[in-house]
């Protein structure tokens, strides 16, 4: 009996291409950077399942080029660049990698938050460029951390492991999110809540933990923006559209908060225009779980979430909960037909 066929947007890091490719007819973009939607709409004709990342834009459109596909495995936590309502009409599984990247994407906004607040990229240049003369009294000031307050947006996994992180830093920590957690998990995570505008006003420090969707959008604009202190420092490790960057632009440009650090973006992977100008600004290109235990985990859990669907066995991280199992899994020979 012959191979599902399956389709891998990027190379993966550690033992999952073996994997893969030991279990199924794969084929994988050749290029160290993402599949053009020709390419993409080519390489999903005849597949039965496909492995993939965002940018990947997996539509409506793309799904009905893919009649047999059974099974899309998501190589990240998110899945806002999936159609998951289309691919639930057509019986195709979504999967996501959600646990194994929580400390790492925590540590990236941690690091993010206090290059933002003690100017380290500022730093980092001002000695390169050979203008380092002596130590000075006003130096690149930048804001203290320690006893500050923090203000978590999203207290999923990541924003707890964040909140967790704070405790270090004798921090006060408020957190906002869809849903009041119990007073009980309030007090073990040392956390108060706030609504979001309240929130925004009363934090030195405000990271952005929650999913792009259309409730979501544009959290962050003009109107939420003047609410911060004129001292306030933005992170954003989630998803770029959580904040309008044309208004962030604006508001750094007017000193209206203190500063920001992105590690995602947009418009992605271009920032809005001026945004790289700008000296209070930190800016990463999306590595937040960018460790290399971090990596190999996801790709692992990906390629067992692929094959799982593929062999018609429980997936482990199944996205559209309403499909429960796919329905007999790959079968060889109507593939072969």
């Amino acid at each position: 009996m012959s191979k599902p066929k399956i389709f891998v947007t990027r190379q993966l890091p550690g033992p999952a291409m073996a994997i893969l490719d030991a279990e199924c007819e794969m084929t994988v973009n050749p290029h160290d950077r993402p599949a053009s939607r020709n390419e993409l709409e080519k390489a999903v004709e005849e597949i039965d399942g496909l492995l993939c990342l965002p940018p990947d834009t997996i539509d409506e459109a793309l799904l009905a080029k893919s009649p047999r596909l059974k099974v899309i495995a998501n190589y990240a936590v998110g899945y806002d660049n999936i159609d998951v309502e289309s691919c639930s009409k057509r019986k195709i599984a979504v999967t996501n990698t959600p646990g194994v990247l929580t400390e790492a994407t925590a540590d990236l906004a941690w690091a993010l938050l206090l290059a933002a607040a003690r100017r380290l990229v500022e730093a980092d240049r001002y000695v390169r460029e050979g203008r380092f003369k002596s130590w000075g009294p006003m130096l690149l000031l930048g804001h203290e951390v320690n006893d500050k307050t923090l203000g978590v947006v999203g207290l999923g996994r990541i924003g707890r492991a964040v909140a967790r992180r704070a405790g270090g830093f004798n921090m006060r920590i408020l957190y906002h999110g869809r849903h009041r957690i119990g007073v009980e998990e309030e007090y073990d995570l040392g956390v108060e809540y706030r609504p979001l505008e309240q929130l925004l006003k009363e934090a030195d420090y405000v990271s952005l933990h929650v999913p792009l969707t259309e409730e979501t959008r544009h959290m962050i604009g003009a109107e939420e923006l003047k609410l911060m202190k004129s001292s306030a420092i933005l992170v954003n490790t989630s998803r770029g559209p959580v904040i309008d960057e044309k208004a962030l632009v604006r508001a750094l440009m007017r000193n209206e908060i203190g500063g920001a650090a992105l590690d995602v973006y947009e418009n992605e992977p271009a920032p809005v225009p001026g945004l790289t100008e700008l000296p209070n600004v930190v800016l990463a290109p999306h590595i937040a779980s960018a460790t290399s235990e971090t990596r190999i985990k996801m790709a692992v859990m990906a390629t067992e979430n692929l094959l799982a669907g593929l062999k018609g066995e429980k997936i482990p991280n199944l996205v559209n909960h309403e499909l429960k199992n796919p329905p007999g899994g790959w079968n060889g020979s109507a593939a072969d037909s």
